[in-house]
């Protein structure tokens, strides 16, 4: 019995073949919204981590400022905050919206050139375990501790760095007040202001 709404199609060796198409249309829109659904989930779902060089070269396209985690593979607190700061749906949201993100290991060997100079690990042991060297970009960046948040202005230059394991609703003081509040020459009064009247909205 062929249901209304089935084409025959003769196939290529004579064989009859019954094709609901109305199904398959209805089967195929389904897949298509699932892959474009998980998309753009995707997409969402994590910060667009990038390198310093490429942040600063994004810069001179579009300026933004850019926060720039400062983390040790063997620092606890920094693990604590990829797994439960930086996952955060208001931080990944404001984050992509507003900075360049930028995910730097201070014990890193690979050369970095940041404002016309190259700086490097020199202490680096690649057959060593544990704390190894620190590099010259974090000593630069005035980092003395992990993790460290350098937030640093649209053409580049350091605002300041913040240390410590932040949760949420301490990044959003820290985002919002370096992307709507903060402007060059700042006096520490103003920001006290702001903090204390700040109002937290992310959990």
């Amino acid at each position: 019995m062929i249901l209304p709404g089935t084409r025959i199609t003769k196939g290529a060796f004579g064989r009859l073949f019954c094709c609901d198409i109305a199904g398959m249309r209805t089967t195929f829109l389904t897949l298509a919204m699932m892959v474009v659904g998980s998309l753009a989930f995707g997409q969402a779902a994590s910060i667009n981590w990038i390198s310093l060089e490429e942040a600063v070269a994004a810069q001179q396209k579009e300026p933004r400022k850019i926060m720039m985690d400062v983390y040790t593979k063997w620092c606890g607190p920094c693990k604590m905050m990829m797994a439960n700061t930086f996952t955060n749906a208001n931080v990944i949201e404001y984050v992509n919206e507003h900075y360049y993100a930028v995910k730097f290991d201070a014990e890193s060997p690979n050369p970095v050139t940041f404002q016309g100079t190259e700086f490097t690990n020199p202490d680096y042991d690649p057959n060593r375990r544990g704390r190894n060297g620190v590099h010259q970009l974090s000593r630069a960046m005035k980092v003395n501790a992990y993790p460290t948040i350098v937030y640093l202005d649209e053409n580049g230059n350091v605002i300041a760095p913040i240390s410590g394991y932040k949760q949420p609703s301490q990044m959003e003081l820290y985002l919002k007040f370096f992307n709507e509040a903060y402007t060059d020459g700042v006096e520490q009064t103003q920001w006290e202001s702001y903090r204390d009247a700040f109002n937290y909205t992310w959990r």
